[in-house]
């Protein structure tokens, strides 16, 4: 079996996109490849089909190599609660909450589930493209790493390194990152890649050069800026889209713990929407639709927003005539109580939400975990809907529910209809649900764009940016049956 691992001299160098590309340039030759990633931290995160949890960025590198996401192809995923501790999920359920140091002690005790995961994912497959975390130069990490190196040396997998030239100090990064690898790390390094560039490539020669001259190892390619391009973000949040023609204005409640922000890609790429995130501390602009997002800490979040005024500022948008969602924790946060009285995600005791919904939340420690099909009723029409819950409370409704989901009702709706709540991640997603969703909330032009649809076609422009500048035939050498590897057409998939 075929294996790579894509290292990156940085957090965001494009590790998550080179992988989702060579998934993608991989399968659409026939070659059955999966992709994996050992530890993700990352608050976004998706629902296998058989109820476990990955983080977001390996379900859309699945669907770049035409599969159903697995839990193999992430068994740590590490959802931040605080500062300093998070959320454990390993092998797609929740382990345990642990501090940072408790979380390291642990690191020896998951590289073998992570190697077990691995083994079992390529059992089936041809190629595995493997995804790092982080930089693998980061010397206080290095002890016990799992996520790198830590797992390239025992699974002896061969690693490129991307660093993000559009940052500035790209040999730099690269040089540095090397040199900081031990001997045998460094035998594992099969090449470089720069990624995002603006420009002629034929400036960048003589440091190329320099490079591979220091280093003893190729640049397989040199990959463009490529404009426009559509993938969900693994964690990073694109704050804002305004476009001078909208004229509808919905503003997202920015969070500490925001979770699932792909939520929004729907509206941010609506053309007739104005979209903004507002982070903590800053007043509320006017807007049409006011939306709650989801939370990895709801009644945290829930006393910030009091905190920043924000509850005032929702109550005089609902007076003005305004619409307000809320979605997963945003959702629990409009209701009347949400108690927590095992302390599942701080401290143990009750809140009293906003209000605005005749509900009442307790969270438990067994996990919602499914994916969702159904519709959604609004003004006296329907659409389908589909997505995914996750979330560690059950709400109790006692009023209306506009949605149906896996045949049972879902969500709530405010007596007076101007507020809604659902744990439908994705509920934005179908482009005829969006646009109903916006009538609702008052907006009278439609052109919602379907963002899976786009992601897509992101994903094949992404495939052949890495055809025409990536070394392939070098970079995939050890595959029999790459084209124009092997001695006869029986050689080929």
């Amino acid at each position: 079996m075929f294996k790579l691992m894509v290292q990156g001299t940085t957090s965001d160098a494009g590790k998550s996109v080179i992988v989702a590309g060579l998934c993608r340039v991989l399968a659409r030759r026939g070659i059955k490849v999966a992709p994996f990633k050992s530890q993700n931290m990352a608050l976004n995160s998706a629902v296998t089909a058989d109820g476990g949890e990955i983080g977001r960025a390996q379900a859309v590198q699945a669907l770049a190599a035409g599969i159903e996401p697995s839990v193999e192809m992430n068994p740590v995923l590490l959802k931040p609660n605080t500062d300093v501790g998070a959320q454990v999920i390993v092998s797609g359920k929740v382990w345990r909450n642990m501090d940072a140091q408790a979380y390291h002690q642990c690191k020896p005790q998951l590289l073998q589930l992570v190697l077990n995961a691995f083994e079992r994912l390529g059992a089936d497959k041809q190629a595995l493209i493997v995804e790092g975390a982080g930089s693998p130069a980061e010397i206080n990490l290095r002890e016990g790493d799992i996520a790198n190196m830590g797992f390239a040396e025992p699974a002896q997998c061969p690693v490129v390194i991307v660093a993000d030239i559009d940052r500035g100090g790209v040999f730099a990064h690269l040089y540095g990152t090397y040199e900081l690898l031990s001997p045998s790390e460094q035998q594992l390094v099969q090449g470089f890649i720069i990624n995002r560039f603006r420009g002629d490539v034929a400036l960048l020669q003589s440091g190329l050069d320099w490079l591979e001259a220091k280093t003893g190892v190729p640049v397989l390619g040199v990959i463009p800026y490529l404009h426009g391009l559509y993938l969900e973000a693994e964690d990073a949040i694109n704050v804002s889209q305004t476009d001078a023609q909208a004229q509808f204005t919905v503003v997202i409640t920015g969070l500490t713990r925001l979770s699932n922000h792909t939520d929004f890609d729907a509206l941010r790429l609506h053309p007739n929407v104005v979209l903004h995130y507002v982070p903590p501390g800053q007043p509320l602009p006017a807007a049409d639709l006011i939306i709650i997002p989801g939370t990895k800490s709801v009644r945290a979040d829930l006393a910030l927003l009091r905190q920043h005024g924000w509850d005032q500022q929702i109550a005089r948008h609902l007076r003005f005539g305004g619409k307000l969602i809320g979605i997963c924790g945003g959702f629990q946060m409009l209701g009347q109580t949400i108690a927590d009285p095992s302390g599942i995600e701080g401290e143990a005791g009750q809140s009293s939400g906003l209000g605005y919904l005749e509900c009442h939340t307790q969270l438990a420690a067994e996990k919602t975990l499914t994916q969702a099909k159904g519709t959604v009723t609004l003004l006296g029409q329907q659409q389908a809907v589909s997505g995914y819950e996750i979330h560690a409370g059950q709400t109790r409704v006692d009023g209306q529910q506009p949605l149906q989901l896996n045949g049972v009702a879902e969500g709530a709706l405010s007596g007076d209809g101007n507020v809604l709540g659902t744990y439908l991640h994705g509920v934005f997603d179908q482009p005829e649900a969006c646009d109903l969703l916006l009538r609702w909330a008052g907006m009278t032009q439609g052109g919602a764009i379907d963002p899976k649809q786009l992601q897509q076609q992101g994903i094949d422009r992404l495939a052949d940016a890495l055809e025409s500048s990536l070394q392939l035939d070098r970079l995939f050498m050890p595959l029999p049956s790459w084209p124009g590897v092997g001695d006869s057409p029986s050689d080929r998939c």
